[in-house]
């Protein structure tokens, strides 16, 4: 498996769930892999881990001067990423709700790290993909974005529906200069992001039970579309958004 073969990739949210399976997919097709995370010795680890293509990066994506250094650093380290995954986000549990009892603080801790966080790695992804002529940016969604699963996650919604229409505006705003830019919306996926669901027997068969194909996602169940979407084989997908989900939104 070599479809990568000669790229660097950056992923951020890398420490664990659906970034570490990127990342370990991507260094197992060839690539080089930066892991980027607030969690500093998970991402050490897990490049340790993965061997000599993988290197780690603490990163805080809420932060951009933390941003800014990450992409300069790696550009003097001669790592400069040509495909670069947003997938770092928080969904808090307990605490995001339905609007009318949804805490100000709440909202913008989301907010702050999946919407203005996406912008920041975009951001200066797209600043360092402009130097080398282009590349891809791919970020997670979700099917709270598109659909009413987020019914009782206003906050988590509401930002991963902005993340979908950033997606858009850059795609267009980048395509004649060979920037690629797509969304992967998975279904309910079992990663530590949604203990507070898959250790609730009751919550994970409601949510399962909506899934035509009958199980949850995993975090390797969305490895391939990426890998696509990060390989010359997708040179003409920009401004979509790829939909992995069981069937979960075709009812």
């Amino acid at each position: 498996m070599t479809r990568l073969e000669g790229k660097t990739a950056l992923v951020t949210g890398a420490a664990r769930g659906i970034g570490l399976a990127v990342a370990t997919r991507f260094v197992a097709e060839g690539a080089r892999v930066v892991l980027a995370d607030r969690d500093a010795a998970g991402v050490e680890r897990e490049s340790v881990r993965l061997g000599p293509r993988a290197r780690a990066v603490a990163m805080d994506v809420t932060a951009e001067d933390d941003v800014a250094a990450a992409f300069a650093d790696l550009t003097a380290a001669g790592w400069t990423p040509d495909v670069v995954v947003a997938n770092a986000a928080v969904q808090l549990f307990g605490s995001d709700a339905p609007i009318a009892d949804l805490d100000l603080a709440v909202w913008q801790r989301t907010v702050d790290v999946n919407l203005t966080g996406t912008f920041l790695t975009v951001k200066h992804a797209v600043r360092a993909l402009l130097a080398r002529g282009g590349g891809a940016v791919i970020l997670t969604g979700s099917p709270t974005a598109v659909s009413g699963e987020g019914k009782d996650f206003t906050a988590y919604s509401a930002s991963k529906a902005g993340a979908h229409g950033l997606v858009r505006a850059v795609a267009a705003a980048y395509a004649d200069r060979g920037i690629r830019v797509n969304t992967v919306q998975p279904a309910y996926t079992e990663t530590p992001l949604v203990s507070a669901i898959s250790d609730d027997p009751a919550a994970r068969s409601a949510i399962v039970g909506r899934i035509p194909v009958g199980r949850a996602g995993t975090a390797d169940d969305v490895t391939g579309i990426m890998v696509y979407l990060a390989s010359d084989e997708g040179a003409f997908a920009t401004g979509a958004t790829f939909v992995v989900d069981g069937g979960m939104t075709t009812l």
